[in-house]
């Protein structure tokens, strides 16, 4: 039974080394080394004021075209960044001008509240606050 227990745990060394080299490859395919950084251009970037007495606060440095234009890039709204529709959801109201000119002179589209004399007299009355509505 002794002979029988160590051979188990020897065995059991070896099981425990195949799964260790089989995470340690694994991490290695899918590990990736990132040396490029930049700023997530989704979320909002806030400013934080500067020391003013602090001399290397206050010296100038030069502006990176680069990362204003991702700034800039990235507050622009999603009409003025892609030519058509990323999401679902952006393809409702995503053409929002009129398909018809809206005239303001034209009857058929445009109906306008229009008093004659007793709508000016009942209009006037509810105005000052009647009571019933419907008399």
């Amino acid at each position: 039974m002794a002979g029988h227990q160590k051979e188990k745990a020897i065995a059991d060394e070896v099981h425990q080394n195949q799964i260790l080299r089989e995470l340690y490859l694994k991490e290695l395919r899918t590990q990736k080394l990132h040396t490029q950084y930049h700023v997530n251009p989704l979320r909002k970037v806030h400013t934080i004021a500067r020391k003013p007495m602090s001399w290397h606060d206050n010296l100038e440095e030069p502006a990176d075209a680069r990362f204003l234009n991702l700034i800039h890039h990235a507050a622009q709204g999603p009409r003025k960044k892609y030519p058509e529709t990323q999401t679902e959801s952006q393809e409702i109201g995503w053409d929002s001008e009129p398909l018809v000119n809206p005239q303001r002179d034209d009857p058929r589209l445009n109906h306008f509240r229009v008093y004659n004399d007793i709508t000016l007299y009942k209009a006037k009355m509810w105005s000052l606050g009647e009571d019933d509505h419907h008399k």
